[in-house]
């Protein structure tokens, strides 16, 4: 009966609708005139109480038009007429009613004081005035209330569980109550705060804290929970998450303050509540205006810019005007998609796609020669910790062999400032991949003593959601319905978002003066389980009920934990305070010049042990899982 009834509001709501819409001006304008006169005659029947002598039932009949001019007038002044209802507000309402005195006050000075018609009452013309205002208000106020309680009884509408009952959590379930393209409807509110508890927000209750969440998501039964808090902070958001552990509605949330700000459309941009929005700490700012004179008008090289760093940093570097922006990649799908993305997005910018491999120093050279690059970011690496341990001389190959060639190739055509993007991985490392890069590193701080080229190193943790990192692994084994794998209980790693780390890059940059190895203060380690615990509860779903979290072990060449400095290395602030710089050169310089001098004859022929002692050799805080051994 309750869908029946729905289906024909809806049907009736939509036919109106459409009567409106083909005659909607003098629609509104004839019910306005109507409420008008309705208004006049409730006067003179309030002023006589329902009994209008006959001499003043002519005065009405006869001042009547009057009436209708003068105050259809002022409405018309005031533009009542162009105000929607189903959106009717206070501001819309105060103007109604000033309208309505308006035309009283015009039509006592026209009647009293102009024509001196002393016989028609002061007492009408001012319950007249009232009148109208109530009349016009009342009817938009019932239009709106119509349209929502559609919303509210309609069947299909998921039901909206709604953290947050301030200014934002007011204005989205105002919006969810008008505007039924949300197909949801909000049936209560959690908060904090003390006041608001058992108060009402547009008919919908507040029914506990957020730490009430499980209890009244199921008691309502909702669909979803949505997070109307833009200003929260990440300790808040930790917060609605864990009272949220056990609900089967997945969690979504609204758009930050300052895309409000910039957008006030994006308040119906309702989205999941991503990981990005759960980092334990407070996402990293940099100061983006100082990019504008190092980037603008200037010639980029980005290697490995089909990657998820480097496709990141060339937005980001096409944002600030430059003159040039060169991608190199070998993988020719990833970089034509990325060229059709920044042609497309900054159509200012002359993007020059580049396939090529950094391991070829002839394809490397010619590039540079003919681009002559200003700046260059080497973001080209392999990263996959087991797989590089499964093939060690490809490792060495492009992590130490390619960041060479790339590196001389800057040098000898005059590039001003290298970035070589690093791992925390290469801290005591424990893998081939962490020793290659912890060479590659060595390699840039040697080159810059031989050239005028400034080689800056850039060493950050994990990146949440870059291809083949854990979050789209976790995300895919959830949408399978698990189990989700886990190497340990207790393996922790630093996390950051992609943004954050192409911001650190590029402030790197700007801050580097040669030889410098930068690291971002990432705060905590964040435990591998609980991400992928938080990830199940932003589904919608319950860990080790409804999908299963198993641990596997730790892979070839795995820490438990990473680190971002060793006990030998000085570490000093810089301007930022959160990125820090590692002083301290523990490796053989020497000896490491001639092994790489040698790379491009000796890799071929030599044996993958014999690697692996070179390693330990040239990096003596390697320490390989010799248990594993090297395939």
């Amino acid at each position: 009966m309750k869908q029946v009834t729905s289906t024909l509001l809806h049907r009736i709501d939509s036919l109106l609708g459409q009567i409106v819409q083909g005659y909607r001006s003098v629609l509104v304008l004839g019910i306005e005139l109507v409420l008008i006169v309705a208004a006049n005659l409730s006067a003179f029947a309030l002023r006589f109480d329902a009994n209008i002598p006959v001499s003043y039932d002519r005065i009405m009949w006869r001042y009547l038009p009057g009436i209708v001019l003068v105050f259809g007038s002022s409405l018309w002044v005031f533009g009542i007429q162009r105000g929607l209802w189903r959106y009717v507000g206070l501001h819309d309402l105060g103007r109604i009613f000033l309208a309505a005195l308006v035309g009283a006050a015009a039509f006592y000075g026209l009647c009293h004081l102009a024509l001196r018609w002393a016989e028609y009452p002061r007492s009408i013309i001012i319950l007249t005035g009232l009148l109208t205002g109530l009349y016009l208000a009342g009817i938009r106020v019932m239009v709106r209330w119509f349209r929502e309680w559609i919303r509210i009884i309609e069947p299909t509408a998921r039901r909206a569980l709604i953290v947050g009952a301030g200014h934002a959590g007011e204005l989205l379930v105002r919006d969810m109550l008008s505007d039924g393209g949300y197909h949801c409807r909000p049936v209560g509110f959690v908060d904090d705060d003390p006041i608001k508890r058992r108060m009402k927000i547009h008919g919908v209750s507040v029914v506990g804290t957020i730490a009430d969440i499980k209890k009244a998501a199921e008691a309502l039964e909702v669909h979803e929970i949505i997070v109307a808090i833009p200003s929260a902070s990440t300790m808040v958001k930790q917060k609605i998450l864990a009272a949220s552990a056990g609900c089967t509605a997945p969690i979504k949330t609204l758009p930050d303050v300052k895309q409000l700000l910039h957008d006030p459309v994006s308040l119906q941009q309702v989205r999941p509540m991503s990981l990005d929005d759960l980092l334990q700490r407070e996402p990293i700012q940099t100061d983006r205006q100082e990019l504008y004179p190092l980037i603008s008008g200037k010639t980029l090289l980005v290697t490995g810019a089909g990657g998820s760093i480097g496709s990141e940093l060339c937005r980001q570097i096409a944002r600030h005007n430059p003159h040039v922006l060169v991608l190199f990649e070998r993988y020719e799908n990833a970089l034509h998609s990325l060229m059709l993305e920044l042609k497309g997005a900054f159509p200012a910018v002359t993007i020059f796609p580049v396939i090529g491999d950094v391991t070829v120093p002839d394809r490397v050279s010619e590039v540079f020669q003919r681009a002559r690059p200003d700046i260059v970011f080497h973001a080209a690496a392999h990263k996959h910790v087991p797989l590089m341990e499964l093939n060690p001389k490809e490792a060495i190959r492009n992590n130490v062999l390619g960041t060479r060639v790339v590196a001389e190739a800057a040098l000898k055509a005059g590039v001003d400032r290298f970035v070589l993007i690093s791992t925390d991985k290469a801290v005591n490392p424990s893998s081939i991949m962490g020793a290659t890069k912890r060479i590659a590193e060595h390699v840039m701080q040697e080159l810059n003593r031989t050239g005028l080229t400034k080689f800056t190193v850039v060493r950050f943790g994990n990146v949440l959601g870059s291809n083949g990192s854990v979050v789209p692994l976790f995300s895919e084994q959830i949408r399978k319905g698990g189990p989700v794998t886990v190497t340990h209980p207790e393996i922790k790693r630093f996390f950051m978002t992609i943004p954050e780390a192409v911001q650190l890059v590029l402030q790197a940059s700007v801050m580097g003066q040669g030889g410098e190895v930068f690291v971002l203060d990432m705060g905590e380690q964040i435990k591998v389980v609980d991400l992928a615990r938080n990830m199940i509860v932003l589904a919608g779903l319950v860990p080790d009920k409804d999908i299963q979290i198993v641990f596997t072990g730790l892979r070839p060449g795995e820490k438990l934990y990473e680190e971002l400095f060793e006990d030998s290395v000085q570490v000093e602030s810089t301007t930022h305070p959160k990125i820090h710089r590692a002083l301290g050169t523990p490796v053989p310089v020497g000896e490491l010049s001639e092994w790489v001098e040698s790379l491009p004859t000796m890799l071929p022929k030599s044996d993958e042990e014999e690697l692996l002692q070179d390693l330990k050799r040239l990096v003596p805080s390697f320490q390989p899982d010799l248990s594993q051994g090297v395939s």
